[in-house]
């Protein structure tokens, strides 16, 4: 695809050089004469780049380059002068001109300040477009009211200093609700830390929070910030923060009392200004009657309560978001597109998903890769998805998956983690009770349960 440039000027021998040169490197040429035959041509136009005289007849370089920003605030300008001054150079680069060139024009220069020029707007494009990709990956997907009701609690909060605790089901989408947070408040800018206090061992998470200097420990060959020195300015986001040690609870309840943090190793005091989300799916009312969560930490962390909703409260948004996931998946991962019919859609949204979002995204690439036909049937969901779908008519539980399977095995492996996910439920996943009544080593009975996926419902 050709480059298209615009040339503003009213002397016609620099239009007219200009042209011959930068036709001879393939680029799609016009010009104007004036600046207010430029704003004419421009929205038609649409150029990637744009040289503009500054000293022209009626309105000047100047005011076409601020009307320019107003059509396009992405508008690449560069200003061209032979009364070039500095203060000249200043007004057009403050006006979000890209470049100053003086008179007359040096050809390589000129050339050098078009293919930065080219190179940047490049640029721009693959982040607006990576930008937009995160926007849409991260984006909370659904209109039912309790969606509805999350939205308007995270619009109320975002503007605020106030920290926010989010509890909810695995797989609800806790982070999208913390990201949302900090995308809306005045921290938009400053960064986003995540710190999953579950996937980090007990022995470094506190070096993990706080950062440790060389030597204050085996395997501390160099000084290092903690998450909440790298998230000054922004967001720390604490996942999974039932799960973090108490002595790392404790330095986590000194930094927000005080706001200020020590690396491990160090006696010296590092002020940080962080807002902290956390988020949980424990009961964290039961976890400090405990022992092992403390009280104090969880009134400073819920100062706003937020809970996302499970996925079998907001059934109506199935279909929204497998749509959204599909176009995730064949953006970002190359997958063809796949229709999915209305029946489809409805054993969709019939079925338990104690995953919630996360395993129904799970679902649908499964569907996207095992789908023989063009579009995904009701059959292609029993089929593939398995055990746990009930029909639209609302027929239960186990039947559907067991009546897709299509060997033996598969019906085996089907009615096993039926039976055990509802022998876990009528013993309240006390898994050792269970493994009791069942008479197999509760060791057999964790592997089966990791096998299976098989996740506790609430």
């Amino acid at each position: 695809m050709k480059r298209r440039v615009l040339i503003v000027d009213d002397e016609k021998g620099v239009r007219e050089a200009l042209r011959q040169l930068l036709e001879y490197e393939e680029m799609e040429v016009r010009v104007a004469t004036s600046g207010g035959e430029a704003l004419k041509v421009y929205p038609q136009f649409r150029p990637h780049i744009m040289f503009l005289d500054v000293k022209m007849q009626g309105m000047d370089g100047l005011e076409t380059l601020r009307r320019v920003r107003e059509l396009d605030p992405a508008a690449l300008v560069v200003m061209i002068s032979g009364h070039g001054t500095i203060q000249t150079a200043v007004e057009a680069t403050q006006g979000g001109a890209y470049d100053f060139l003086e008179k007359p024009l040096d050809t390589d220069r000129v050339l050098l300040t078009l293919r930065n020029a080219i190179r940047h707007a490049a640029l721009a494009s693959q982040v607006d477009r990576l930008k937009a990709e995160v926007e849409s990956h991260h984006r909370i997907v659904g209109s039912s009211r309790a969606v509805r009701e999350l939205l308007e609690r995270i619009e109320k909060v975002a503007p605020t200093p106030a920290r926010v605790l989010i509890t909810g089901e695995n797989g609800t989408g806790k982070e999208l609700v913390a990201r949302a947070i900090h995308v809306l408040s005045p921290r938009a800018t400053g960064p986003f830390v995540e710190v999953n206090c579950a996937a980090i061992p007990a022995e470094l998470i506190e070096s993990e929070l706080f950062g440790h200097v060389k030597g204050s420990f085996t395997g501390a060959v160099g000084d290092r910030p903690g998450k909440f020195e790298l998230a000054d300015g922004g967001t720390l986001f604490l996942d999974e923060v039932g799960d973090m040690s108490l002595s790392a609870q404790a330095k986590v309840l000194r930094a927000l009392q005080e706001g200020v943090i020590s690396r491990i190793g160090s006696g010296e005091q590092r002020r940080v200004d962080v807002r902290v989300i956390a988020a949980t799916n424990k009961d964290l009312a039961a976890e400090i009657a405990a022992g092992r969560f403390r009280e104090d930490l969880l009134y400073r962390l819920n100062v706003v309560p937020i809970e996302v909703p499970p996925l079998s409260a907001r059934r109506g948004d199935v279909p929204q978001l497998v749509a959204h996931f599909q176009d995730d998946l064949v953006r970002r991962g190359g997958m063809p597109p796949k229709p999915f019919e209305a029946a489809a859609l409805e054993w969709l949204a019939a079925r338990d998903w104690p995953g919630n979002v996360r395993e129904l995204r799970n679902a649908v690439e499964r569907l996207l890769i095992l789908t023989p036909g063009p579009s995904v049937t009701a059959a292609d969901v029993e089929r593939v998805v398995g055990a746990g779908v009930r029909g639209p008519g609302g027929e239960s539980g186990e039947r559907p998956g067991w009546l897709a399977a299509r060997t033996f095995e598969e019906f085996k492996l089907s009615a096993e983690r039926a039976f055990l996910a509802a022998r876990l439920r009528e013993h309240d996943w006390n898994v050792s009770e269970t493994a009791r009544t069942l008479e197999m080593p509760r060791s057999n009975l964790y592997k089966k349960i990791e096998r299976y996926g098989l996740t506790r419902e609430h």
